[in-house]
């Protein structure tokens, strides 16, 4: 090794590392071979960089592997006569330990902190919900009684919106949901020669679940997302702020004309969605040999007012749910692009949490009462 080439010696009398030669022009020495010379201790080791010629960011990079490495060890490390900007450069590079793998107490930690706080997340978002659920109430029969601000073109175009609108979309996905049932049905009733109980299938199917459900999620990822993006446009451009201080409630000008008319729309399409589900499913009964006739007869057997009863209220709690959680992200959105994008999607998954919740208890309690 030349003269110039940088090295690592071992001061036999001292016990400590003795650098020198140019760091800048030569491949520094292996570290692990370093570390294998150095004998197993508790002291300090000291490095001694008097005779270093030229600095180097590699010097200082290795000076901070081994420090690293001795740490490893519980052992520090000591500058023997290192320029002062250098010796304070690897004190701060050494003041916070290396992160290393978590520990399974520290992952247990580190977990249940992050519980705690989604929890507490959890219990705002609650309250906040409730907050804004009791300010729209308010607002809603303020608004029935004549003494809110709705106007009437607002709430006629939030129930255009709500309804005629959304007929289309309802339809296709009523018929072809009609026709699903059917098939399932049918698949198994033919085999007992029993086809004709394919009207009941699809008649209670409709009727109680499946086009209030389907209509309410078509209409969450529709309406719903809809009445979010307004709200949150409206937000970001401070048009709410601007109404607030003409002393407009936002909650009786902008969210009770919303809620009230897809409360008020939803049971309408739930009928249609039922209707046409039916339809659907006897385009598929009459294909597997039941006779119109035959189909309109068991139809007439199998349908009850408790079945429609339930259904229509599914559907008044739906278009509520999906009403309050998609106004409420709108109106509690920020102020910029971004925040449009997430409101609505916040809203319509909000919105489908609530309405598969809903469901399930409302079937478990339709079971209790043995309706």
């Amino acid at each position: 090794m030349s003269d110039n080439s940088a090295g690592v010696s071992t001061n036999e009398n001292s016990g400590q590392l003795e650098l020198h030669g140019d760091w800048s022009v030569t491949v520094p020495p292996d570290l692990h071979q370093v570390l294998s010379a150095i004998a197993d201790d508790t002291t300090p080791l000291r490095v001694n960089v008097k005779n270093v010629t030229t600095w180097d960011p590699r010097l200082s990079a290795w000076l901070l592997g081994l420090a690293r490495a001795l740490q490893d060890k519980n052992r520090e490390m000591e500058l023997v006569d290192a320029p002062e900007t250098q010796q304070q450069l690897l004190e701060l590079a050494t003041a916070v330990p290396l992160y290393r793998d978590a520990t399974s107490e520290k992952v247990s930690l580190f977990s249940l902190a992050h519980l705690f706080d989604f929890m507490g997340r959890l219990g705002d978002s609650f309250l906040d919900s409730l907050a804004f659920l009791g300010a729209a109430l308010k607002a809603l029969l303020r608004s029935v009684l004549g003494k809110g601000a709705l106007r009437r073109r607002e709430l006629v175009d939030s129930l255009f919106q709500a309804g005629p609108q959304a007929l289309g979309i309802v339809a296709l996905t009523s018929v072809l949901v009609g026709m699903i049932l059917a098939y399932l049905g049918a698949a198994q009733l033919q085999q007992f020669g029993a086809a004709i109980y394919v009207a009941d299938l699809v008649a209670i199917g409709m009727m109680r679940e499946m086009g209030a459900l389907m209509t309410a999620v078509v209409m969450s990822g529709r309406t719903g997302a809809a009445y979010a993006a307004q709200l949150s446009t409206m937000q970001g451009n401070d048009e709410i702020d601007a109404i607030t201080t003409l002393g407009i409630d936002p909650m009786e000008f902008l969210v009770a004309p919303r809620i009230l008319a897809l409360v008020l729309m939803m049971p309408l399409l739930v009928v249609f969605s039922d209707a046409l589900g039916i339809i659907g499913g006897g385009l598929v009964a009459i294909g597997m040999g039941v006779t119109p006739l035959q189909y309109m007869s068991e139809l007439e057997r199998a349908v009850s007012l408790s079945h429609f009863m339930v259904g229509m209220g599914k559907a008044v709690v739906f278009g509520t749910l999906i009403a309050i959680a998609c106004c409420r992200e709108g109106i509690s959105a920020g102020r910029n692009s971004e925040a449009v994008g997430r409101a609505t999607t916040n809203a319509v998954v909000t919105s489908v949490v609530y309405l598969i919740i809903a469901d399930a208890s409302i079937n478990i309690l339709c079971q209790q009462l043995g309706i």
